[in-house]
């Protein structure tokens, strides 16, 4: 049976509330679970105690093979109970492939019109 340490949501409508859970791989988000080892209150200020691990549970269930999510691991990082690698995503910042194109063609319209400005210039020199 596969394991992970995943999140359950509880709470009402618009009012976010999660378990930090125990559950087989097959079960659903909110369905059954093995055991509550945590929560975490997303309303509450981020220096308060938005998250609670009991920490000896939680290191049973790595030890047994139980597997975190990333949004879990990284809970644990901030407890120093596991380790969560640091990720880089260069192109996280960039435009999408539309905003690119539309960035293209409206350079190559300022190109046209300054390119069309300079001969009307050297035209009226001329002239």
């Amino acid at each position: 049976m596969s394991l992970k340490i995943r999140l359950s949501r509880a709470g009402s409508k618009k009012r976010p509330y999660y378990h930090i859970v125990i559950a087989d791989v097959r079960s659903p988000r909110d369905g059954r679970f093995i055991e509550t080892v945590g929560s975490w209150n997303p309303l509450l200020p981020r220096d308060g105690d938005r998250v609670k691990v009991d920490a000896d549970r939680v290191k049973h269930w790595l030890s047994h093979g139980a597997l975190p999510t990333d949004r879990v691991l990284r809970f644990l990082d901030e407890a120093g109970i596991s380790k969560r690698d640091a990720r880089s995503n260069p192109k996280k910042g960039e435009p999408g492939k539309k905003a690119q194109e539309r960035l293209a063609l409206q350079k190559q319209a300022e190109e046209a019109a300054a390119a069309a400005a300079a001969a009307g210039a050297t035209e009226e020199a001329a002239g």
